[in-house]
């Protein structure tokens, strides 16, 4: 049966629940629940407006799956909130595919529209097309796109994303100026062939 942590640091927490320690995982909860749910409604806020899921269904879907992923490892706090960033990507992604499903129709059956309003919608196409981008990024570049789940999903700054990869703040800045100018220019192209 697992030991009950009591204040253990969070450092100890991670590496107990990352082998599987139940307890650990519960005791780790409450230290970074704060600060997740910063991050959750951080990402929100991003989101399109009309975004149904709340920062704290995100943070517990989000927990769970980094916490429950059987080969987790940690090597400190940032690297943590860095897997939960990316969980989170992760569910925003599934629930705009979800809304993209239902758009086209899902399951539903048609309806004569004589005497109905339109429904005004967000566009969960954005959040597609930025993932789409990520992935093709994770596949060319591994730490740039490990640079923008630690800046831009995990909110840390150049200082810590510069400890977090071993690489200096100098090589962060000039990576994120890349990042910023290849999503850009990968984000319009992607407008661009759906328009046309």
């Amino acid at each position: 049966m697992p030991v009950r942590h009591c204040k253990l640091d969070t450092q100890a927490l991670l590496h107990a629940a990352a082998d599987g320690d139940p307890a650990a995982a519960e005791d780790l909860l409450p230290l970074v629940y704060d600060e997740l749910r910063a991050l959750a409604r951080v990402r929100l806020n991003r989101e399109s407006p009309g975004q149904t899921l709340q920062p704290t269904a995100l943070v517990h879907e989000a927990y769970l799956r980094v916490v429950g992923c059987k080969d987790a490892r940690w090597d400190d706090r940032g690297h943590f909130f860095a897997a939960t960033a990316r969980a989170m990507r992760q569910v925003l992604v599934e629930n705009a595919r979800r809304k993209t499903a239902q758009k086209r129709g899902g399951d539903r059956r048609r309806v004569a529209s004589e005497h109905t309003e339109p429904a005004i919608q967000p566009c969960p196409e954005t959040v597609l097309s930025v993932d789409e981008a990520l992935v093709r990024l994770e596949r060319d570049d591994p730490r740039k796109a490990q640079i923008v789940n630690l800046r831009y999903f995990a909110r840390m700054t150049t200082v810590e994303t510069a400890e977090a990869l071993n690489v200096s703040v100098g090589t962060i800045e000039r990576d994120w100026r890349y990042i910023r100018a290849w999503l850009h220019r990968e984000l319009a192209a992607n407008a661009e062939s759906e328009d046309g």
